[in-house]
């Protein structure tokens, strides 16, 4: 049995969203869905389009990354989410520690370089809120491959912690393709992740025939296991493995054209293992509707997100294909080219899908899913705790200006005092996120980059000073604190101004 949700979800069944997904995440209640199956980018270094004259014709998305679409809120969240997720004990023993997302972001940076630190930026401020969505007994099934598997891995540890790592499932494939100096590479990674313990899995949903050679197991030697034990075939087939083999990539009929389109079969196998009829599935990357439809086969309730244009058409041409939705009032431009097959038994109808642009409004009051998970809560706060890192940054830049002893015009850093252009200043915390320390104007300053670099999440203002003259790296202490006192009265006027 899955979960009970604490209140009926605030979205409806058969939505898609369309726009970025991080909105649409952050506006569904906590715990309201139990399964997350999507297929998100790579991270693979190059563009994807549909196939010309195909359904999806138009489908196409960048696979690239660089700094410049990192946002620094999804920094902030990230460093948020690890402040707090610091060793506690409980009853003499310690709990399960999560954090350090942002220490894998920082490995990858450095083993791979900037283009996989901001892909991980991206994915993980998104995978925080995954995590916070899901109900209690509710899994999480992320498709990748290779080029970023073992980063996103690392990333997942750290968001729903080591021990609810459940699988590595390997989706292997055949098809053309076959390199002069390598072993062909067909293969995909699913990495599977539960919020917790008790979890929803049906084994008995997804056996697979045996292999025709397959023979019953008899133990005879008093030096096995189980000596005089006979392990016979299971009538209804065996527990797949966790290597998936025998689900060709979609071809025929199925294949639309959609550059990364995966079989419905893989993601029919992953919905009836992981949840139960009328459960609620979510794919934040809905993108040519495979996990949406293989959740309408099941029986199961779905919403899909997806930034492509021409995602509302293919959940549309797919149902329609797959014999599930009546035709009677679906637009005539998506009936276009669309061989509907005869119809039977109890169809959905048109006006049964959802289409959205705007985020739902969250009704569990900013609660998070469970207390093991601290995100901040959103709740109504006032203007001038919404102002953005940017809109932060200006604001001290003004407050903090001065000059040097030669006069020339910078901004003062508030730890070592030393004057420079505004481009080498950072914004931080005065009082460490770590211990409590709010995310505001209140508790912002800029530092120098070496100042920055010293402080990081384990000293305070204070404490940096310190180490700055025990070093000799205090150049005006005189002009710091002048700093620290401007940006002081920068955040009063701020709270007055923004109410």
């Amino acid at each position: 049995m899955s979960a009970t949700l604490n209140a009926p979800p605030n979205f409806a069944n058969r939505t898609l969203f369309h726009g970025d997904n991080l909105g649409f995440l952050q506006g569904l209640d906590s715990g309201s869905v139990h399964l997350i199956a999507t297929d998100p980018p790579f991270n693979k270094g190059r563009d994807f389009h549909a196939t010309p004259d195909s359904l999806a014709d138009g489908g196409s998305f960048e696979d690239r990354w660089s700094r410049e679409d990192v946002h620094d809120d999804w920094i902030d969240a990230i460093k948020d989410f690890d402040a707090q997720r610091k060793r506690t004990k409980k009853k003499g023993e310690y709990q399960q520690e999560l954090g350090g997302v942002w220490t894998a972001i920082e490995a990858a940076d450095t083993t791979w370089g900037k283009e996989m630190g901001a892909f991980l930026c991206y994915m993980g401020v998104r995978l925080l809120e995954m995590k916070r969505v899901l109900c209690e007994d509710g899994s999480l099934y992320l498709h990748c491959d290779p080029t970023a598997s073992h980063y996103l891995k690392i990333m997942l540890d750290a968001i729903f912690g080591r021990r609810n790592f459940r699988n590595e499932i390997v989706w292997c494939y055949s098809g053309g393709g076959q390199p002069m100096k390598d072993f062909p590479r067909k293969h995909d990674i699913i990495l599977r992740y539960t919020v917790g313990k008790d979890y929803t899995f049906n084994r008995d949903e997804v056996r697979v025939p045996y292999d025709s050679d397959y023979k019953a197991t008899v133990f005879t030697g008093s030096e096995t296991r189980a000596p005089g034990k006979t392990y016979t075939p299971n009538p209804e087939g065996k527990v797949v493995e966790d290597w998936w083999r025998n689900i060709p990539r979609p071809y025929g009929k199925e294949h639309i054209g959609y550059a990364t389109q995966k079989p419905l079969a893989l993601y029919e196998r992953i919905i009836r293992a992981s949840s139960n009829e009328g459960d609620i599935v979510l794919d934040p990357f809905a993108g040519c509707a495979t996990t949406v439809v293989a959740a309408e086969l099941a029986n199961r309730h779905w919403i899909g997100m997806d930034i492509w244009d021409g995602a509302h058409k293919a959940v549309v041409q797919r149902l329609l294909m797959e014999g599930m939705l009546s035709p009677g009032g679906v637009p005539d431009a998506m009936l276009a080219d669309i061989a509907i097959p005869d119809q039977q038994g109890p169809l959905i109808t048109f006006g049964q899908l959802h289409y959205s642009t705007t985020p739902p409004e969250r009704t569990d009051k900013g609660e998070i899913a469970a207390p093991a998970f601290t995100l901040p809560a959103q709740r109504a706060i006032p203007r001038w705790q919404r102002l953005s890192r940017a809109e932060i940054v200006a604001r001290l830049e003004e407050a903090q200006a001065g000059s040097d002893a030669k006069g020339e015009r910078g901004v003062i850093c508030g730890g070592c005092g030393i004057v420079l252009a505004a481009r080498y200043m950072e914004l931080d915390h005065i009082r460490p996120r770590s211990e409590g320390g709010p995310n505001d104007i209140t508790n912002r300053l800029l530092l120098c980059g070496p100042c920055n670099n010293l402080k990081r999440d384990d000293l305070t203002l204070n404490g940096l000073r310190k180490e700055l003259k025990r070093r000799g790296w205090l150049v005006d202490p005189a002009r710091a604190e002048l700093a620290k006192n401007a940006a002081a009265e920068c955040a009063k006027r701020t709270v007055v101004e923004l109410p």
